[in-house]
């Protein structure tokens, strides 16, 4: 049975080896400028959703039974939504704006079981994110470091910036880009179990 992760991310990839699972890896392609929305919610249950159907419809009957992985994660502060920055100075811009701050860090996880019958399945998880007070001068460094232009909302838990983070209530995996608890009971739903992939 193949467990397939429909992501680029090295950080998925990473918790999913931690916790026994070694996917193969499809990188989606898709076009997430395609998806608008202005609740964080729904666009990351839509992008999550079309990242997993596009890798999904690329493979045939002589790749079932498999399972395809598509998530995607933003982070809302004050109503508004942030993906990953445009660049350093977008970066800078966003941490000032967000050192001091709650934010809410929203993955949508799509899980496609392709069997007989196809089973679909869409949630998301929420952390709330409380960021420290880092001077413009740390905020400086970080920035250089290049770490926080590939993350949704402009930091990695896991790296450097995860000094930078003084509380999280609830999932803490969830940050880093997907939720390990809602993967083990979302298979569950669709009538497998997490040891199965070990």
């Amino acid at each position: 049975m193949r467990f397939i992760l429909a992501s680029a991310s090295p950080a998925r990839l990473r918790l999913l080896k931690a916790v026994g699972i070694a996917p193969q890896v499809r990188p989606s392609q898709f076009d997430e400028s395609q998806i608008q929305a202005a609740d964080p919610d729904t666009l990351v249950r839509t992008l999550a959703l079309c990242k997993a159907q596009a890798v999904a419809t690329q493979l045939d009957r002589a790749d079932y039974p498999a399972v395809v992985l598509g998530c995607d994660s933003v982070l809302a502060i004050n109503g508004e939504i942030h993906g990953k920055p445009a660049d350093a100075q977008e970066a800078i811009a966003r941490w000032q704006q967000m050192r001091g701050q709650v934010g809410y860090l929203y993955t949508g996880h799509a899980l496609i079981w392709l069997a007989d019958p196809v089973k679909t399945l869409v949630q998301r998880q929420v952390t709330e994110v409380h960021f420290a007070q880092p001077s413009d001068r740390q905020i400086q460094a970080y920035v250089a470091t290049g770490e926080p232009l590939h993350c949704a909302g402009c930091f990695a838990l896991e790296g450097k910036g995860g000094v930078f983070v003084e509380k999280l209530v609830g999932c803490h995996t969830n940050v880093i880009g997907l939720s390990l608890p809602l993967l083990r009971a979302m298979l569950e739903d669709i009538g497998l179990d997490i040891t199965q992939f070990w």
